[in-house]
């Protein structure tokens, strides 16, 4: 039996009618919901837990048909002051059909929202006319004013004047479409509430999972008696489980194999294509690759064919027989797959001068760390090409390098000769060693090795990112996994950049709006004028690569100590703020 907090209107000096509220049969309202007084809800509302909607003081209310109230929304009104609704009645709040109002908004009569319309989370409505087809995002703040139908509210906005209100863009289509389906997310909300209420509804929704576990634990049993069949074989289980992960999320199965001597260049051989859809037919493919390139290493990857793109790869097979599966490169694997690392053999140079095996470099007069010649090793055992860049003190801040010569040879003793010849040719500056994967034409290593105050540590504390090389003796596989990133800008002579690293959040935004498309910007205001919400524009950041902007974003940090900066997403071809984050705080 439902059970609903619903409660007459107490009486007041200003009504004593004791109105209660009038719910349409077709209407869901949680039981941890508050209807109080004339408040009429109509068909197919959907009014979600921890809401009130309270007509103690302004009344009455009306609720349009399809409308959702989400959790945490507040509805009130004062007692002076009535809007007109659509039946012509005076109300203290309309809130018409197929409208959303979502989590922690408030809507403060008087006031009349129309159909079809959005209001944001935390947004409040007061005193005010929101027109048909309108979307108000979140944090928004509409007072004393009526907005045209069709018009779209930032986040963030302040909608104060009427005169603000009459220049409001349009709303677009992807913004509609939006409101759309939350709508139709709630309509589908609102009919499984109520069968949850009703035993019949419930009990045959409960025996037809009932029926599918069945069939589920049946058709498990069926397949893992199959794969205790088919794969008895020479494959590791860990490389079962990767097949089938890969099959299971649509990817296709391919393998490589290499000799010994090409292994150390990265030069692979594709094998036969595999056509398999399923778990059987892959393995077997993959143990006719083995077979036929015993002696060889071979690697099982999989394809995401949308992207064109690898998702996996791992070394299933080495010269000394070995099976044990172990991941090549930083790509998803699924929960079952182990993340090997690289252990080269004993290696040395044509000059004897270099020794992979201890991880040393015997040139007592190297300018490099021991931590750079490590990361010089590890990328040229791995097939990876090496780049140099520099920059003064000045361009730094813009994030603006340039590349030293190019670097072709795959003996390290000759690379890390090159790197301690750029860092001699640019003394005075900052120098970083690059990390180039050729194939994918991508960098997977950004280090600063150089600054301008002489220091030639191989961490990231400038405009770069940090990859950690991870070594392990378990296997023979290249590995690099992405450390913690460390974003700076120099501030002063002793490049102490704490106080001026973006947060890895921070980051993470600006990659993100970065993919999507969208331009990025700062903003800055001081502590007073904060509380008022008088932002000042820090300058268009013009960049497109994630180092560039983070370094504009650090140096506006550096350059505005002891008060608030945010970051701005824009979307450029509606002109409007997608996201607005505070990155520093006095």
């Amino acid at each position: 039996m439902r059970v609903r907090t619903m409660t007459a209107a107490p009486p007041t000096p200003w009504s004593s009618d004791l109105a209660e509220p009038q719910i349409n049969e077709t209407a869901f309202v949680h039981s941890f919901s508050h209807i109080i007084g004339d408040v009429e809800i109509s068909s197919n509302v959907i009014v979600a837990p921890g809401s009130s909607v309270r007509a103690d003081e302004g009344t009455p209310f009306f609720i349009g048909e399809n409308t959702n109230i989400q959790d945490g929304v507040v509805i009130h009104g004062l007692e002076q002051g009535r809007v007109l609704g659509d039946n012509k009645k005076e109300y203290s709040v309309w809130v018409g059909k197929d409208s959303c109002i979502t989590h922690m908004a408030l809507i403060h009569g008087p006031c009349y929202i129309g159909n079809n319309c959005f209001i944001g989370f935390r947004s409040t409505v007061f005193n005010a006319r929101v027109g048909d087809g309108c979307i108000v995002m979140m944090h928004a703040l509409i007072q004393d004013v009526e907005i045209p139908p069709g018009k779209y509210v930032a986040s963030g906005a302040v909608i104060t004047s009427q005169q603000q209100a009459d220049r409001l863009p349009d709303v677009n289509p992807q913004d509609k479409e939006f409101a759309h389906h939350v709508v139709g997310v709630n309509q589908a909300l609102r009919a499984g509430y109520l069968c949850a209420e009703d035993s019949k509804c419930i009990t045959k929704v409960r025996e037809k999972i009932d029926t599918y576990n069945t069939k589920a634990n049946n058709d498990s049993q069926t397949q893992t008696q199959r794969s205790i069949e088919v794969y008895n074989s020479g494959l590791d289980n860990q490389t079962v489980d990767q097949v089938r992960y890969l099959l299971e999320q649509g990817f296709k199965i391919g393998t490589e194999h290499v000799d010994k001597r090409r292994f150390r260049t990265g030069t692979w051989h594709s094998c036969h294509p595999i056509e398999a859809r399923s778990v059987g037919e892959a393995v077997s493919a993959l143990e006719t690759c083995m077979t036929d390139h015993h002696g060889e290493y071979v690697r099982l990857f999989g394809i995401d064919t949308k992207q064109k793109k690898r998702v996996l790869e791992t070394i299933i097979q080495r010269p000394d027989g070995s099976t044990k599966p172990t991941t090549t490169s930083t790509y998803s694997a699924p929960p079952s797959s182990s993340n090997g690392g690289y252990s080269s053999s004993s290696y040395s140079s044509s000059n004897g001068s270099y020794s992979s095996s201890n991880g040393s470099y015997s040139n007592g007069s190297s300018q490099l760390s021991s931590e750079t010649i490590d990361h010089v090793r590890n990328l040229l055992s791995g097939g990876y090409k090496i780049g140099m860049e520099h920059v003064d003190k000045r361009r730094f801040r813009t994030g603006t390098w340039y590349s030293c010569s190019p670097i072709e040879t795959n003996n390290p003793s000759q690379a890390i000769t090159a790197l301690e010849e750029c860092m001699r040719s640019h003394q005075g500056e900052y120098v970083r060693l690059i990390g180039i994967d050729p194939k994918a034409k991508k960098r997977v290593l950004e280090t600063i090795i150089q600054r301008p105050e002489g220091s030639s540590n191989g961490s990231s504390n400038g405009n770069g990112v940090s990859y950690a090389a991870s070594t392990s003796s378990a296997s023979s596989s290249k590995s690099f996994t992405p450390a913690a990133r460390s974003y700076g800008v120099e501030s002063g002579a002793t490049a102490t950049l704490t106080n001026t690293r973006l947060s890895a959040e921070a980051i993470d935004e600006v990659r993100n709006l970065l993919r999507g498309g969208y331009q990025i910007s700062a903003e800055h205001v001081d502590k007073r004028r904060f509380r008022t919400g008088t932002w000042y524009s820090c300058g268009q950041i013009n960049a497109n690569s994630e180092r560039e902007v983070v370094g504009i974003l650090e140096s506006y940090i550096a350059e505005y100590p002891g008060e608030y900066v945010r970051l701005i997403g824009i979307d450029p071809k509606v002109k409007r703020r997608v996201v607005e984050n505070i990155i520093q705080r006095p």
